[in-house]
């Protein structure tokens, strides 16, 4: 193909693809270029922006919230993200399996995925209510509790009803891709084990798991991204709260910003979430790349 020929396809391949990079272009890269410069800003609401270099960042060094935050915010990604993987492989292991009415119980699973996480964290404000909740009411009728449970407010119940909750919601997600790799697997495999008399444990640690690993790295890479910019559910939940137990980063960035007005602040805390999200992508990118060179 000549020069003039390429040309004129690489044009129209980028007219294609005009529709779908303008948005992106408007409503994630610009925003997050906006959001790199104000970090090295002192800028407040209602106040003229004005650079102070690093200013923001080695008053993180010193900002006993903000490490607190990033505590929090580790500890709830790295417990809700095994949890999710764990529980999504064992559903997808179970759809897998040839047994009736399959699509039903797949569509059923997609539910609380749909839910949008503001709904996700209205449903659960119900089931915790210490009053009218489902989950006091069935503790007591089954004598594990005596008495109504504050869940929400507790300093000892309210990490795991909130770890609980996000879980719940994001279960079907990890399942969905386990589920798609499971049905990738060759059937000839399974059945060269099965000759040698091998039982449903061996499969699963000799063909299953295997084959399923570089599946389970990006939903594992994935989850963990998605998990450390939670935001909805945990705030709809907790608002942080109590004594800033649940105040995960990207909280602690907006009450920063909307709460004390600290814009410049708060850019700089999401300026340093991406970082940590982008070494864990750059992780996961190397090893991939690494495997498909052996």
């Amino acid at each position: 193909m000549s020069d003039w020929g390429r040309t004129r396809t690489s044009t129209g391949q980028l007219k294609l693809l005009l529709p779908a990079l303008i948005p992106v272009l408007l409503f994630s890269l610009i925003p997050l270029i906006r959001g790199i410069y104000l970090g090295f800003t002192d800028y407040r609401l209602g106040d003229p922006i004005q650079f102070n270099g690093l200013a923001n960042y080695v008053r993180m060094l010193s900002d006993v919230f903000f490490w607190k935050s990033f505590q929090v915010g580790f500890v709830w990604t790295l417990v809700v993200t095994f949890a999710q993987v764990a529980l999504g492989l064992g559903l997808a292991l179970l759809l897998n399996r040839k047994v009736r009415f399959t699509s039903i119980y797949a569509t059923l699973m997609l539910v609380p995925w749909a839910m949008p996480p503001i709904i996700r964290g209205i449903v659960w404000r119900q089931v915790y209510d210490p009053d009218a909740g489902i989950l006091n009411g069935v503790l007591i009728q089954a004598g594990i509790i005596h008495q109504q449970i504050n869940w929400l407010s507790s300093f000892e119940y309210v990490i795991p009803a909130v770890i609980v909750a996000g879980v719940w919601g994001e279960i079907p997600k990890a399942a969905v891709f386990v589920l798609a790799g499971l049905q990738s697997i060759p059937k000839d495999l399974y059945e060269a084990v099965r000759i040698d008399g091998a039982g449903r444990w061996k499969e699963f640690v000799h063909i299953t798991l295997p084959m399923l690993t570089p599946v389970l790295a990006a939903v594992v890479s994935l989850s963990f991204m998605w998990n450390f910019n939670t935001f909805g559910i945990v705030w709809v939940l907790t608002q942080g709260g109590p004594g800033g137990l649940t105040r995960l980063p990207m909280l602690a960035a907006y009450e920063e910003a909307f709460r004390y007005g600290y814009v410049g602040y708060a850019a700089a805390i999401g300026n340093v979430m991406v970082l940590v999200i982008s070494l864990v992508l750059f992780s996961y990118l190397r090893v991939q790349l690494r495997e498909q060179k052996q």
